[in-house]
């Protein structure tokens, strides 16, 4: 059986409700139970609206007052629920750190990229300035940038918006965390640019040895990416498998729906339109939880 120590992050049981002003109260998660291995990528797979973005938020604790979270969230044995905010934020950026969705918005228009990601490291490392700058340099090199000075003087808005995710990306990692998250890490690219990337963050990963969380409604992301992926329906993790498994031998009919789709847009090289496949009633959120799960 497999020990708590082969496991950096551990997600039990947790349940999200958001208590809006008007209306009734809403269920986005039910009783997610997730492990992250160390070194391991991860795939959360679903449809906008399932929960994917609120697991994410959760697991680094900014989800809007309005929430209210239940549950237990482990990292290296610690229930994140349970820190207090001075706690948490010598956590953030340092043990685990999010890629946010759109870099256009997560990143500071008045400031330069170095001294956004110097920020960083300010916040976890006691370094004098040449020393940030110097370790900011060789960040901008690793993500790919042959011209890091151009890029640490820029501001956002004279970046293209591969270089933004090439810039958040480096903030996201500069103090070499465990775990990265990805909120959509590829959904505001250019389709030429989503294989750099993941080939990216696959770099990063085998490099540093660091765990990986990558959301995304498009299956084929995961695809030679993902060690595993958990499937996501209507706030609830359905199906659990080796990215193999997921593709060649789906147990839940929405995984099923899921992967046909990508399959058939890849044959046909169109773009899929219309919405994600739908399974209605109670029965697709409790009764066909997938065999797979323990994987």
């Amino acid at each position: 059986m497999e020990s708590s120590r082969q496991r950096f992050f551990e997600v039990r049981d947790l349940t999200v409700t958001y208590f809006p002003k008007r209306g009734a109260p809403i269920r986005a998660l039910n009783g997610i139970k997730l492990d992250i291995r160390p070194g391991e990528v991860v795939g959360i797979l679903g449809e906008s609206g399932c929960g994917k973005s609120t697991l994410a938020n959760a697991m680094l604790r900014l989800l809007p007052q309005h929430a209210q979270s239940a549950g237990k969230i482990f990292c290296r044995g610690r229930d994140l629920l349970e820190l207090t905010d001075k706690q948490l934020r010598a956590i953030r950026g340092l043990e685990l750190s999010l890629i946010a969705q759109d870099p256009a918005l997560a990143l500071n228009p008045l400031l330069t990229m170095g001294l956004q990601i110097e920020e960083v490291l300010r916040a976890h490392f006691s370094l004098d300035r040449k020393q940030r700058r110097t370790r900011v340099t060789k960040l901008l090199l690793e993500v790919g940038f042959h011209r890091p000075e151009e890029i640490y003087s820029a501001y956002p808005d004279q970046l293209s918006g591969g270089q933004r995710q090439r810039v958040a990306i480096a903030q996201a990692v500069a103090c070499r965390p465990g775990l990265l998250i990805a909120d959509e890490p590829t959904s505001k690219l250019d389709a030429t640019l989503k294989p750099e990337i993941v080939a990216l963050l696959s770099q990063i990963r085998l490099q540093h040895g660091t765990a990986i969380l990558v959301i995304s409604h498009d299956p084929t992301l995961f695809a030679g990416f993902a060690d595993r992926i958990a499937v996501m329906y209507a706030g609830r993790i359905v199906e659990v498998g080796t990215s193999a498994d997921i593709f060649a031998r789906p147990l839940h009919p929405y995984t099923e729906a899921l992967v046909r789709i990508a399959t058939s847009s890849i044959i046909t090289r169109t773009k899929v339109k219309g919405r994600f496949p739908s399974i209605a009633g109670e029965f697709a959120q409790s009764n066909l939880l997938s065999r797979r799960l323990p994987v």
